[in-house]
């Protein structure tokens, strides 16, 4: 029997890639979900192919309008009754140098990458703390972990993520909450053609790295992995990009050669 069966899971950023593998695994072994993203034509097709499809709901939502987000949650808690795991997975990446990225984009990779994260934790909370049980989870990067060149408003919003989730496992310790961040190395997804340049606007571009990475199948199914065995942080991936949280720890002078001569545009 699944860990997962009858556990009711949200996903945000379920419209594609590890989002949305994640959705298909968790359906496969029986939880019931709520599905968010801001296109709701997208989740509700994806809803229609999952197991069940009648058990699981689509709330969209931006989180980019993190204030909106309380809101939101309040008003979808009373027909799912609680919420068991949230996976915080939405989120957009840069590409782009810090001297020719517009600080108005700096601002959005952080209100979308940590505010919209941290809003709907605040949001969840209260329920998870009154019922003493409960799952947060935040997929993040290994450019949370290690900045890289061309990512630096993206690395910036990742490391805000990972201090805040380490504050807060420490405070809902006491509470019986996990607290899980996960920080996936390179995956095939489309998140370099919709990273933003310097202006704002989707990149579009190929990154070979990713292609070459797991698929959001592996992914999504060694996060699922974490959640269950109550893990606090898990590097996902392989080759360069899972090793480089460990090169980081062992040896700061080799990471900081590593990124001066490291770029995967």
């Amino acid at each position: 029997m699944s860990w997962f069966l009858n556990k009711k899971v949200w996903v945000t950023g379920a419209s594609s890639g590890i989002g949305k593998a994640l959705a298909q695994e968790l359906a496969q072994q029986g939880a019931s979900l709520v599905l968010s993203s801001r296109r709701q034509d997208v989740l509700e097709q994806l809803k229609s192919t999952l197991n069940n499809p009648e058990q699981h709901m689509v709330v969209p939502l931006d989180l980019e309008r993190y204030d909106a987000l309380a809101e939101i949650v309040n008003k979808t808690l009373p027909a799912t009754g609680q919420i068991d795991i949230l996976i915080n997975n939405g989120g957009i990446s840069q590409r782009e140098l810090a001297m020719d990225t517009n600080i108005e984009v700096d601002r959005k990779l952080m209100d979308i990458n940590y505010f919209g994260t941290i809003a709907m934790c605040k949001a969840i909370l209260p329920d998870m703390i009154k019922r003493r049980s409960g799952s947060i989870v935040c997929v993040s990067s290994v450019a949370g972990i290690m900045g890289t060149q061309l990512r630096t408003g993206y690395s910036g919003s990742k490391f805000a993520v990972h201090g805040y989730m380490e504050g807060l496992r420490a405070e809902l310790h006491q509470h019986g909450i996990q607290v899980l961040v996960a920080a996936p190395g390179y995956v095939n997804t489309d998140v370099a053609l919709n990273a933003m340049n310097g202006n704002g606007q989707a990149a579009m571009l190929k990154d070979q790295n990713n292609l070459d990475g797991i698929s959001p199948k592996e992914c999504a199914l060694s996060l699922m992995q974490a959640i269950e065995r109550g893990k606090h942080e898990v590097i996902i991936g392989k080759g360069v990009s899972r090793i480089a949280p460990w090169i980081k720890r062992l040896s700061p002078a080799l990471t900081r050669h590593i990124q001066r001569k490291y770029t995967d545009g």
